[in-house]
């Protein structure tokens, strides 16, 4: 039995954050769940999917994070109580629905995971999503440590059907990656079918009804208001005519700040934990108790703006700050050194920082950029296409993904990326506005996510470029995830179509297309020619399943290679394809049959044959 499932109330358990977030979920009865896997929510995701497979939770990995709250909203409006998770980006593709979601409301709760990243940890951006809650008129909620998560899921349920209305869930990486004893409540049994009541003119959202919808939200968020400043959620400690106004993680670091530096008589803290619609009369209250105010939140100044314009709605003339020099910055994480020191130096108290330690005879860490795994299917197809491509004046748009990695040297393989399936269509804009060629690089969960329109409206417009779909077989860089296109067989899991990227893409009208094994490189820089030679959009699927998704499926049949005595050291294998499983020894280049899975791509093109296979022992 999976251990969130333990029904055993009053047990204390060691948690990773998304998994105190699922057992929140499964504790308030969520009966029906949608994903597209990001990075840090992606455990939330995994946890429920396991628990999926021995209980009746529906669950699902969606096409991509606006497909996903859209199946969430039906489930929703059928009365079932549903969770939709995705990263902070994620709600750029599902802002949508979301934004008529809010008029048209839901009958069970609907409670919508935003995991924002702080700090880019592994994200393109550190987007504040805060404001989407404010732009949509929906409550949000922030916790500021693990137990807390599991506890706001049920409370987020209650909210969304005390409102009708989907409410946003907003952590952290720090919040979702901490781990914490968490105390086990009473699994509810959830209600795992519903019925839908047809009420057109309230859920067809023509103009005439989304008039009258968009009343019923400004209401309810008068109503959530109104919750809001009773709620418990946002509450003040300790006393003092200093005041601090924060949320989330940053309420930790605010409250030991103010115990290290001795101000627990002088500091009164404001915690927002229930952050739209923000408790203006509670604030105002707060203010007008405090001779000086300083707004702690990582992100955007979404409080300090707000709390800045109560304020003067208020009348109150009193010194309020936040981000700008010698505070808080809108860049990065906070930790508990940078709040104490900004604290101090804000209310002006002596505070002379802890002596760093001496570290000036211990040698620095070595740099570990990230790579590209050993064996990596991407390294050969990158390799392979840059011989292909060799003379050419070339552009590589690039995708999000674990190939994003092939933009970093020696493979340099990767000149422009914004989101998910950017790279097909900003494809199609340089190939129009240059003579240059143009290869554009996508993988197979991200081709299904968002990279088939991209395509379609390059063969309807008849641009000219590569598109080589990387298809490995998962959704790789967030932990193997199934999509469309993986063999739901493989993982012993029936009931699931699988959907071959070949025939979509020859759906689409692609009339040059071209499967590759990378793993046999002469045969595959020979196939890509042909492609790169073709004028008008041509496509290039790369088929080999990732190396660690065969490991955990026990299909990887590893042979490590060796360096032979016929190495004349012309390092080729290290500057053309840089695997992770090369080092050097002395001058000697030498492979670590540890790492070595036996790809035998760099035995390919090594110019001696030098690289040959370890020999079996016995």
């Amino acid at each position: 039995m999976h251990k969130l499932l333990q029904n055993d109330p009053g047990a204390r358990i060691l948690l990773l954050g998304n998994e105190a977030i699922a057992r929140g979920a499964l504790e308030a009865g969520v009966a029906f769940a949608t994903t597209y896997p990001g990075t840090p929510s992606s455990e939330i995701s995994l946890n429920l999917f396991q628990i999926a497979r021995e209980s009746d939770l529906y669950f699902e990995y969606s096409t991509n994070e606006k497909v996903a709250l859209e199946v969430a909203a039906g489930a929703a409006n059928a009365g079932l109580r549903t969770l939709c998770i995705m990263k902070h980006v994620g709600v750029n593709v599902a802002a949508d629905p979301l934004m008529t979601l809010a008029y048209v409301g839901v009958r069970g709760g609907l409670v919508l995971i935003s995991a924002d990243d702080p700090n880019m940890f592994s994200s393109q951006n550190e987007q504040d999503n805060r404001y989407y809650a404010k732009m949509a008129g929906l409550p949000m909620l922030e916790p500021s440590s693990v137990q807390e998560a599991k506890e706001m899921i049920g409370q987020a349920f209650e909210l969304s059907e005390q409102l009708g209305e989907p409410v946003l869930l907003r952590t952290t990486t720090r919040i979702n990656h901490s781990s914490a004893f968490v105390d086990f409540g009473l699994l509810r049994k959830p209600v795992t079918k519903g019925h839908f009541q047809k009420d057109p003119l309230n859920y067809v959202t023509v103009p005439a009804v989304s008039r009258k919808l968009h009343v019923k939200l400004l209401e309810n968020l008068a109503k959530a208001e109104a919750i809001s400043e009773q709620s418990p959620l946002n509450r003040v400690t300790g006393q003092g005519r200093w005041g601090v106004v924060c949320n989330g993680v940053s309420y930790n670091y605010v409250r030991d700040a103010v115990a290290d530096l001795e101000l627990t008589d002088k500091v009164a803290i404001l915690r927002i934990g229930m952050s739209n619609p923000l408790p203006a009369a509670k604030i105002k209250t707060f203010l007008a108790g405090c001779d000086k105010v300083l707004v702690a939140e990582e992100g955007e100044p979404f409080l300090e703006e707000a709390v800045k314009a109560l304020a003067q709605e208020a009348g109150l003339t009193l010194p309020i700050k936040g981000k700008g020099e010698g505070l808080f910055s809108r860049l990065y994480e906070f930790d508990p050194a940078l709040v104490r020191g900004v604290l101090a130096a804000y209310f002006e108290v002596p505070y002379t920082p802890p002596t760093r330690l001496d570290l000036s005879g211990v040698p620095e860490m070595p740099a570990r950029p990230p790579n590209l795994c050993a064996g990596c299917s991407h390294r050969a197809t990158y390799y392979a296409i840059k011989q292909a491509a060799r003379g050419m004046d070339t552009i590589y748009p690039t995708d999000i993904g674990c190939y994003t990695l092939g933009f970093l040297p020696p493979l340099s393989m990767g000149d422009f990326v914004i989101c998910m399936g950017s790279s097909v269509s900003s494809a199609c804009g340089f190939s129009r506005a240059t003579d240059q060629k143009v290869v554009a690089f996508i993988g197979d969960s991200t081709f299904f996510h968002s990279g088939i329109t991209g395509l379609i409206n390059a063969v309807h417009n008849n641009h000219n470029f590569t598109l080589v779909i990387l298809d490995n077989g998962t959704t790789a860089m967030t932990g193997h995830q199934p999509h469309p296109g993986v063999d739901m067989d493989a993982l012993q899991m029936q009931g699931y179509h699988h959907v071959s990227i070949e025939a979509v893409v020859r759906a689409v009208g692609v009339e040059h297309l071209t499967v590759i094994k990378p793993f046999k490189v002469q045969k595959s820089i020979e196939q890509i020619k042909s492609a790169l030679s073709h004028k008008g959009v041509s496509v290039i699927i790369s088929q080999e399943i990732c190396t660690l998704y065969a490991r955990s499926l026990k299909t990887l049949k590893a042979r490590p290679f060796q360096v032979s005595d016929r190495c004349k050291n012309h390092r080729t294998c290290i500057s053309e394809l840089a695997c992770p499983a090369f080092y050097l020894e002395g001058e000697k280049v030498r492979i670590d049959a540890n790492v070595c899975v036996g790809c035998a791509v760099c035995a390919q093109i090594c110019p001696e044959n030098a690289i040959v296979p370890v020999k079996a022992k016995g």
